[in-house]
């Protein structure tokens, strides 16, 4: 009788586990590269504790949204709960979205992998009511090069500029960065994006500038940069309004690209190239000081060596000084005092040698030369320092140096030895003794001045760490204060209003992380998140408003969205405030 009932047991249960779906469906397992995928995790059951993969090669444009259905046919009651994403891919191939898992009655249930292929992108239909060719006509992402022939080590420029008319942008994504192989780059800090007027393609648009690069050429023959690629957030209008006349606004996800760029570089001519020419391109200046000139026994003087004006400053070697052995020349000490504007670099740059004389004498520095390229000219010019006279006036000569020898080490055999004293002199030293002194007591007394004052104190902490929802609750209202009370009061100021915003979630990292504002790339910030137990939904609400703070300012809103986003930065601080470990 015991075996048909564990055989019943067995087959009930068999038979509620197999009722229980989990699947993954897609809107399309092929799609372009500037296509977008919608994903619905779907199960029959109320599972808890879903966990997402990991989304790798995708970008999540929205998500995750949730829906729940249930419903009664002739008895029966059927329940389905959905998660679902919307997805950009970020690059072309057949990508795998992994498993989602989720939790039911004690027992993991996990969907099969899908399998994406992602095309080139594909082209739009030109009808005028799509919102994505209104985007492809409204947004264009320039390089814009100042130099396409330059010479080796010549500085060019390249600014990135993002173009647009009658839209909204928000949420600039960088999907591939420029590579600037064979050029010695510098990027020019943008402290702030800004929105300018500008003509472009003859008609008037409204552009940010992104990023400025100043690039020096290391190599002739064609050097290929690469794109600098962005997805960005769009608002496109429709031909819709809502109740209050308003104009209804439609949001996609728009690919931009500024395209590789090729830049032919001429090599410096050999036809009258200096032997002395160690590589300088541009205009300078070349000085050869001595601090001074006339020197008695046992001083120094600082041979400086400079170059000043405009040009690869940093790309080349600066001449070294010939003194004549009669002077000891020091290793130099470089400094350099140089800019790097949009224009190029500018400043100057030196070594300065610390010489010390031997003996008297008049000792010639010799004429140094310092050749370089010249831009304006396209001719190598070489500049010639003037032959500098050392004076020492006083000291022993180049003759009575042997002599000189000779006499130290007689001094040296005398001093060895000293004559050894046969008395010895002890003087009483009057120390007071430590035990019985004012300090003896202060010490033995202290401690049990200090025991009342402790018993409160424990008694106190005691009563505090007791009220634990009280300390949590009060903790986090004082750091979301904190951290947003000057974007509170910027709330009716949009643009101010973000800025202080994006910097109060910049706090917030830096007091709970520890890091730095150049360590906040979205990765790093996702991982650390995630792994101090941050859930996460409420990781990706954070990095989204971070990211949308940026350029909101410049998208249309009104003040019920500002309202929102700051209410909604208040609620995001509170709960990773609880969920950080």
């Amino acid at each position: 009788m015991k075996k048909y009932i564990a055989a019943i047991v067995l087959l009930v249960c068999s038979s509620l586990n197999a009722q229980v779906q989990f699947e993954a469906k897609v809107s399309k397992s092929t799609l372009g590269l500037n296509e977008r995928l919608r994903i619905d995790f779907m199960m029959n059951v109320d599972g808890d504790n879903f966990v997402k993969p990991s989304f790798e090669g995708f970008r999540i444009v929205a998500g995750p949204s949730q829906q729940v259905s249930q419903s009664w046919v002739n008895g029966r009651s059927s329940f389905e709960k959905v998660y679902s994403y919307i997805l950009l891919p970020n690059q072309k191939g057949t990508l795998v979205i992994k498993q989602a898992a989720i939790e039911f009655n004690g027992q993991i249930y996990k969907t099969a992998p899908v399998k994406i292929n992602v095309t080139e992108a594909t082209q739009q239909p030109r009808d005028p009511n799509d919102s994505q060719v209104s985007a492809d006509e409204n947004l264009y992402l320039v390089a814009d090069v100042s130099k396409t022939n330059p010479y080796i080590n010549e500085p060019i420029t390249v600014v990135y500029k993002l173009y647009f008319a009658n839209i909204g942008i928000s949420n600039l994504g960088e999907l591939t960065k420029p590579k600037y192989n064979d050029f010695w780059s510098q990027n020019i800090e943008i402290k702030q994006l800004a929105a300018e007027e500008g003509m472009f393609k003859g008609q008037n648009y409204r552009y940010i500038v992104l990023k400025k690069v100043v690039l020096y050429p290391q190599k002739s023959g064609k050097l290929k940069i690469e794109p600098l690629s962005l997805a960005v957030d769009v608002q496109l209008p429709t031909n819709q309004r809502d109740m209050f006349g308003r104009m209804v606004l439609t949001e996609t996800t728009q690919r931009v690209s500024a395209g590789a760029k090729t830049i032919t570089v001429k090599p410096l001519p050999e036809s009258g190239k200096p032997e002395n020419f160690t590589g300088a391109v541009g205009s300078f200046d070349f000085k050869v000081t001595p601090s001074k000139t006339d020197l008695k026994n046992g001083e120094s003087l600082d041979l400086v060596v400079s170059v000043t004006g405009k040009g690869n400053l940093k790309l080349f070697s600066l001449p070294k000084p010939v003194v004549p052995n009669a002077l000891e020349m020091y290793d130099a000490v470089h400094s350099e005092d140089i800019s790097t504007p949009l224009s190029g670099m500018s400043g100057k740059m030196s070594d300065s040698y610390t010489i010390i004389p031997q003996y008297r004498g008049n000792y010639p520095v010799k004429p140094m030369l310092f050749s370089y390229f010249d831009l304006d000219s396209r001719t190598y010019k070489t500049l010639r320092s003037p032959e500098i006279m050392i004076h020492i006036l006083d000291g022993p000569s180049p003759a009575d140096s042997s002599a000189t020898a000779g006499n130290k080490n007689k001094i040296a055999a005398v001093e060895e030895f000293k004559t050894i004293k046969s008395k010895t002199n002890l003087v009483t030293i009057d120390k007071e003794d430590f035990f019985g002194s004012n300090l003896f007591i202060g010490l033995l007394v202290l401690p049990f001045l200090l025991v009342p004052i402790i018993v409160l104190f424990k008694k106190k902490k005691e009563a505090m760490d007791g009220d634990i929802s009280g300390n949590r609750i009060r903790m986090n209202n004082r750091l979301a204060k904190k951290y947003l009370s000057v974007a509170k009061k910027q709330i009716n100021n949009k643009e101010l209003f973000y800025i202080a915003l994006e910097k109060a979630m910049h706090n917030f990292l830096k007091a709970k992380l520890h890091i730095e504002t150049s360590e906040m790339s979205k990765n790093n910030i996702q991982e650390l998140l995630l792994s101090r137990n941050a859930k996460p939904e409420a990781v990706n609400d954070f990095i989204v408003l971070t990211e949308n703070c940026e350029v909101a300012r410049y998208a249309p809103s009104s003040s019920v969205t500002i309202q929102q986003d700051f209410d909604k930065a208040v609620y995001i601080i509170a709960a990773l405030e609880k969920q950080i470990a």
